[in-house]
């Protein structure tokens, strides 16, 4: 049964999920803009990241842990949790019963205790895993036909639908995103279906070349970090009344093959190659889309993305090759 504590949420937030893609650049950008003590990163596992230990506050959390979720939301009051913390598309399918139980038991967790708490804000992010083989592939709307086949496209799904009821039945201001393939330097693929195009410019740098696990032709929507984090503030900072769904938003960059990134690549690397070697992740790739309609998004809460392949490219050889030379010098002065 659920709670009502007596004491109102503070100024703090609560990241879960801090140590994964997402988390790490997330909780840099939420310290920024809130103050660093004032941002609590949380995982199941220690930081590696120097800036993620030194930064702010870390609590070890295991999100299946009830009791200690609630201990830290006791502890720290956050106004705001981000609910990071899932198992991806390729891993999940390696470990179903678990990827379910993570994604969903997890999320239904942070709801409750939410609620229990009196959290003002909560964000959990769903993906275009939710669509399906029946799903039109080309600018799918925000309202379609959805049949996921993967366990995390399933889980995703379902997820949505408890946002939506939570915000139906108890009001809680809960909102969501569904990402395409999300792109960075600041930390290594997770195990998803969309991490060649984040592997595919270390293998640029380290060798000049890389094999890629999907076909040259298949084309995915696609996001550059710094858009995804954009995308993520302005969402939850738009004013309540002009949030208008509230499973999950359907967010856009751009879309593009891998044939159309080794060439964005080759720009910068002429002696760049790129081999195909389709693996099972190919099939999960043909079943998600290869555009999406945001209009929503953008009529809503004027989403508009900044980055396109060209500038993202340029701009992760840049951080990359830069951290490259930062390593090097650091094992010389060593």
């Amino acid at each position: 049964m659920l709670t009502t504590p007596g004491v109102p949420p503070s100024d703090t937030v609560l990241v879960i999920g801090a140590c994964g893609q997402l988390g790490v650049e997330l909780t840099h950008a939420l310290r920024q803009q809130y103050g660093a003590s004032r941002v609590i990163a949380a995982d199941v596992r220690p930081p590696q990241q120097a800036e993620l230990r030194e930064e702010g506050p870390f609590e070890l959390l295991d999100v299946l842990d009830r009791p200690r979720l609630e201990a830290i939301i006791q502890q720290y009051r956050p106004r705001q949790i981000y609910h990071l913390a899932a198992l991806l598309s390729a891993t999940a399918e390696k470990n179903p019963q678990f990827g379910w139980r993570l994604n969903m038991e997890g999320l239904l967790n942070v709801l409750d205790a939410a609620v229990a708490y009196r959290v003002a804000q909560v964000y959990w992010p769903s993906s275009i895993a939710v669509f399906g083989p029946a799903t039109p592939r080309h600018n799918t709307l925000q309202l379609t036909v959805m049949n996921p086949n993967t366990v995390y496209g399933i889980s995703k799904l379902a997820g949505e639908q408890w946002c939506e009821w939570y915000h139906q039945k108890y009001g809680l201001d809960v909102r969501s995103l569904r990402y395409p393939g999300l792109i960075g330097y600041k930390s290594l693929p997770g195990g998803g279906t969309t991490d060649y195009a984040v592997d595919i410019y270390h293998q640029a740098l380290a060798s000049h070349s890389y094999e890629c696990f999907l076909q040259e032709d298949t084309y995915l929507p696609m996001m550059y970090m710094p858009d995804a984090l954009k995308a993520t503030l302005d969402l939850m900072h738009a004013p309540a009344d002009q949030i208008t769904v509230r499973s999950s938003y359907n967010v856009s960059a751009m879309s593009f093959s891998p044939a159309e990134i080794a060439a964005s690549i080759k720009r910068q690397i002429p002696d760049f190659s790129i081999t195909y070697k389709p693996d099972s992740r190919q099939q999960i790739a043909d079943s998600w889309p290869a555009s999406i309609d945001d209009s929503q998004a953008r009529q809503d809460w004027q989403w508009q993305p900044h980055y396109d392949l060209t500038q993202m490219t340029d701009d992760m050889l840049a951080h990359l090759q830069l951290a490259q030379s930062g390593v090097q010098h650091a094992t010389l002065v060593h």
